[in-house]
């Protein structure tokens, strides 16, 4: 499958092949620094359309050089964060400043960014530890919560035409208690894949793996194919597709021309998985698999405005109640997917949407997606509560310098999903992955207001606070009210008069503060608060947890359990 799968788009490509560049790993902080330059700007910007995560390392340096300095990078710490964006890619930026005073041994970071590297015109690689040591305490757990991961990250180019980049981490931890409470409900690490139990079952033992080849097949054309994650849209959430599932096979094409970026994206994702809090069960012939199939285009309208048409199919042929084989009409990247679906006959789950933002001022930038899962217009001028009325929206803002104050940036975001979005009456037809949201974390039928506040105040150091109010409604025992994507919504309570946050009520605030230094070259020293009070009628989701936590990460982006 995988072969004609590959056969199927490439067959469609140049096979002139330009210099291409790998990605930059997708990672909160480092991507708000991005952002922040294109909101500090007033404007969009043809290098990268930001809706589409992750950037090309290429794109980011000729992003960050395209800026006019004297007017962006106007604090110290917008220097050295100006510095490091063109250091972490210096093979394409060739930053004066990428060199290090004193390489270790004489022969180990010659560059600030690389523990090992090789420059020559037919091979460039780079090859970096990854480690994220953490531990802290948890006020509802006995034992330490931590996290003990060691990797390796390596990328390059061969013959500046092919590029690579892998990724490799073995992980124990022992999780937060909330973590913990969910998974006895559903047996999956958020963000990861298999595991196995650890430390007497008191903690997880994990892999993770990502790797892809990429390159360029003509000036305006990339192509990718590999095992990895993504995330659309511009906000802290997204409706659309996020990175909280773990990693999955996919391919991906991208075509940016003109005030245009288009990406096709097929994944093949594990539908389903067995086990409990001892771990997941190895199958005979291992797990279902299902496919999602992603359109996205965007276009830049004048100088500040951009606006983006998604459309994602989520089908599986190991589907009994759904489609009995592999659709290959879904591998054409220019086609409408609901009028295949209708086409074919078949049940597949078609979710369209749009995406917006809006640089409105130097500064100031508003953001938002839409997304429609099913509806029919009537009911919605009814008023009726019907269940099939299935949409979630998101309106955010960001604030850059807030109030005059150098490097001080506000971002505020509204998330709204009814009951059943995403969900589907096939087995496998759910929009998820790893039985985990392919979207946002809470699946759906949910309210949630989230503020965060960045301040750098002086170059190495990074404050971040969030606070998330959060409305959901959850399911009693053979109750389906719509917020579990997982169950099959023929399932449902009831036809009409269903409203956001319907079922067994469980209002969250959760607050967290996080200083980050920057000792050497993302090389970080993190100290973090968290503090999450969950009220519910259900004694699972009745509890409150206070965490602190102190962790070192080198090359690694921080782990994140924020729902």
């Amino acid at each position: 499958m995988k072969s004609t799968c590959f056969s199927v788009l490439f067959s469609s490509l140049s096979l002139v092949i330009h210099a291409q560049s790998s990605m930059a790993p997708l990672n909160e902080d480092y991507y708000h620094a991005i952002d922040r330059y294109e909101v500090k700007a007033g404007r969009v910007v043809t290098h990268i359309f930001t809706s589409v995560k992750p950037f090309k390392r290429s794109d980011i340096v000729a992003f960050v050089d395209s800026l006019p300095h004297q007017d962006i990078f106007t604090s110290r710490a917008d220097q050295f964060n100006y510095d490091y964006l063109r250091n972490d890619s210096w093979e394409w930026s060739r930053a004066e400043t990428s060199a290090s005073k004193k390489p270790f041994l004489k022969a180990l970071y010659k560059k600030k960014s690389d523990a090992f590297y090789v420059d020559e015109k037919a091979f460039d690689l780079h090859i970096n530890p990854v480690i994220y040591l953490g531990a802290g305490q948890d006020s509802r757990r006995d034992d330490l919560v931590f996290i003990n991961t060691r990797g390796v990250e390596i990328r390059g180019m061969i013959d500046k035409k092919v590029g690579f980049y892998s990724y490799l981490t073995d992980n124990q931890a022992v999780l937060p208690s909330f973590v913990w409470d969910q998974m006895s409900l559903n047996p999956v690490i958020p963000h990861e894949g298999f595991w196995k139990e650890f430390k007497d079952g008191k903690g997880v033992d994990f892999f993770q793996a990502r790797g892809y080849i990429t390159f360029e097949a003509t000036k305006h054309i990339n192509v990718q194919f590999g095992h990895d994650r993504f995330f659309i849209g511009n906000g802290y959430r997204s409706l659309i597709f996020s990175d909280f599932s773990p990693p999955a096979w996919f391919i991906k094409g991208t075509v940016k021309v003109w005030k245009l970026n288009y990406t096709f994206l097929l994944n093949q994702m594990t539908a389903d998985v067995t086990g409990s809090l001892g771990g997941l069960k190895s199958e005979p012939g291992g797990y279902p698999n299902k496919f999602t199939a992603l359109h996205h285009l965007s276009i830049n309208l004048g100088k500040k405005f951009n606006l983006g048409v998604f459309e994602a199919v989520v089908f599986s042929a190991d589907d009994s109640t759904g489609t009995d084989h592999f659709r290959l009409d879904y591998l054409n990247p220019v086609i409408f997917y609901r009028a295949i679906e209708q086409q074919n006959g078949s049940s597949d789950n078609v979710i369209l949407g749009l995406d917006f933002k809006w640089n409105a001022a130097r500064k100031i930038s508003f953001y938002g997606q839409f997304v429609l899962d099913e509806f029919v217009l009537s009911h919605i001028k009814a008023g009726d509560g019907w269940w099939a009325n299935k949409f979630g929206v998101q309106a955010g803002l960001k604030y850059i310098d807030a109030f005059g104050v150098s490097n001080l940036d506000l971002q505020g975001e509204i998330n709204v999903v009814r009951p059943y979005t995403y969900s589907h009456n096939t087995t496998y037809g759910n929009y998820s992955s790893y039985r985990q949201p392919i979207a946002h974390p809470l699946g759906s039928n949910f309210n949630e207001l989230v503020g965060i506040l960045r301040y750098q105040p002086i170059p190495r150091l990074n404050l971040v606070g969030k606070l998330m109010f959060i409305k959901t409604g959850r399911d009693s025992t053979g109750v389906n009210w719509g917020g579990d994507i997982l169950k099959d919504n023929r399932t449902r309570e009831q036809e009409y008069d269903n409203a956001v946050g319907q079922g067994i009520a469980n209002n969250i605030l959760l607050g967290s503060f996080t200083v980050s230094w920057q000792f050497k070259h993302n090389l970080f020293i993190d100290a973090n608060l968290m503090i999450r009070k969950s009220e519910s009628a259900l004694p699972i989701y009745d509890n409150n947890t206070t965490i602190s936590s102190l962790a070192l990460r080198w090359n690694i982006a921080r782990r994140l359990y924020e729902f």
